[in-house]
């Protein structure tokens, strides 16, 4: 499953803000969310989805930055790990890019 890296974005703690500013001809702005060209927005996308299934990674799902493996030994249990997951993808309010998900893929 691949998860929309720049759409599902993360806020900046309001201390951050400062540190992303710059100036233009219209004033001084700063970023509110962590955008993809910032330097460690990939580092902290992984660790929030890290962070959100901690529970199920190596078990039944592997995270990478903005792809999800959802595993099982057995097809029965894949459709309960995918629920598992899809909980708490609904949670965090996090969005999948339907192109570019694949269900049904077996191993081997």
């Amino acid at each position: 499953m691949d998860a929309y890296s720049g759409y599902n974005q993360i806020m900046i703690h309001e201390d951050d803000k400062a540190k992303t500013s710059f100036i233009i001809e219209r004033g001084t702005y700063c970023y509110k969310v962590i955008t993809v060209g910032l330097k460690n927005a990939r580092a902290t996308y992984q660790r929030l989805v890290n962070k959100i299934f901690k529970e199920q990674i190596c078990t039944t799902m592997e995270v990478y930055v903005d792809g999800m493996l959802v595993k099982a030994p057995r097809r029965a249990n894949h459709i309960k790990n995918l629920a598992k997951a899809f909980s708490v993808l609904r949670k965090y309010h996090m969005k999948l890019n339907p192109r570019k998900c694949t269900f049904g893929v077996s191993f081997g």
